[in-house]
């Protein structure tokens, strides 16, 4: 969707979201974009970078935020979003369709301090950077009841819950990870030649919250791991102690098996024309068996 063109101080703003094919060629026509600029916008792989292009007059800056999988709880992901600037415009390219990120831009808009394109990104950036915070602080709030249930009663599905949020701080990690870099580098490129004295302010506070939200996820991330390997240990542990439990015990209902297959046979044993000899067999089974256990009870052996 191509939403209707507003204008902010110089610059006018044309925000899309989702983009079919007829639109990306209507971008093209009506705006002059390039096809290598929507192609870099709708790829939802794409990672955080920043590309100039002095011929075509343009800057197209993409940074990664948080994207929850459908149907899951919390599984999430990282996925692009655009900003060109491109022949006195600027436009943004929402292509997952995130809510928070329409609302962060429209708060990026109304903001009385952003009058220029490049304060208007990193208005927007910083609300992108900071959207991470709070699905951090869900996962360390089921971390920590996966952990009281595991401590009481620890079961294999409760790892996998555990597994998916180690999957989600891995993607989220590589993402603030990428949109770090990014910022380090903007600096040094032409986005952030000739900016005010509030854009450096505003670059330093998006750097430095990425930053400070990169090491939240890496020490979740962390503590996850920790307590995965953990209670893996104990669950290994528990499986071969029944391991352990039903090989001892198989081991013991052999030695009947075994004994009454002898006396079965249709051949002269021992004792075997007693009147009593039921009562033998079963004794000398009996025996075998206290025998084996303790057998194995002195040596550790299953």
């Amino acid at each position: 969707m191509i939403k209707p063109a507003k204008q902010l101080g110089n610059f006018e703003w044309i925000a899309t979201s989702a983009i079919t094919v007829p639109e990306q060629q209507q971008l093209m026509d009506d705006y002059g974009i390039t096809d290598d600029i929507i192609t870099y916008v709708t790829d939802k792989d794409e990672s955080a970078n920043y590309v100039y292009d002095p011929e075509n007059n343009q800057q197209l800056l993409i940074a990664l935020v948080p994207y929850r999988l459908k149907g899951e709880k919390m599984r999430y992901i990282a996925r692009p979003v655009g900003f060109l600037i491109h022949r006195g415009r600027i436009f943004t390219f929402n292509d997952s369709n995130l809510d928070f990120i329409d609302e962060a831009l429209e708060k990026a808009f109304v903001d009385d301090e952003v009058t220029t394109p490049a304060s208007f990104i990193l208005e927007a950036l910083f609300a992108f950077i900071d959207s991470y915070i709070s699905i951090i602080k869900q996962v360390t709030k089921q971390r920590n009841q996966l952990d009281k249930q595991l401590n009481r009663d620890p079961k294999n599905n409760m790892l996998v819950d555990l597994s998916n949020l180690g999957q989600t701080l891995t993607f989220f990690f590589s993402g603030v990870e990428s949109n770090s870099d990014l910022f380090v580098r903007i600096p040094r490129t032409y986005f952030g030649v000739n900016n005010s004295s509030y854009e450096r302010d505003q670059l330093e506070d998006v750097a430095i919250e990425a930053d400070q939200v990169r090491r939240m996820i890496e020490n979740e991330s962390q503590v996850v791991d920790r307590i995965i390997n953990t209670f893996d240990s104990i669950i290994n542990n528990n499986l071969n102690d029944t391991m352990r439990f039903l090989t001892i015990w198989s081991l013991t209902m052999a030695v009947p098996t075994i004994v009454t297959g002898f006396y079965g046979m249709n051949v002269k044993l021992p004792l075997a024309g007693l009147h009593d000899a039921w009562l033998f067999v079963v004794g000398l089974s009996l025996a075998a068996i206290v025998w084996l256990l303790l057998t194995i009870k002195f040596h550790h052996k299953p």
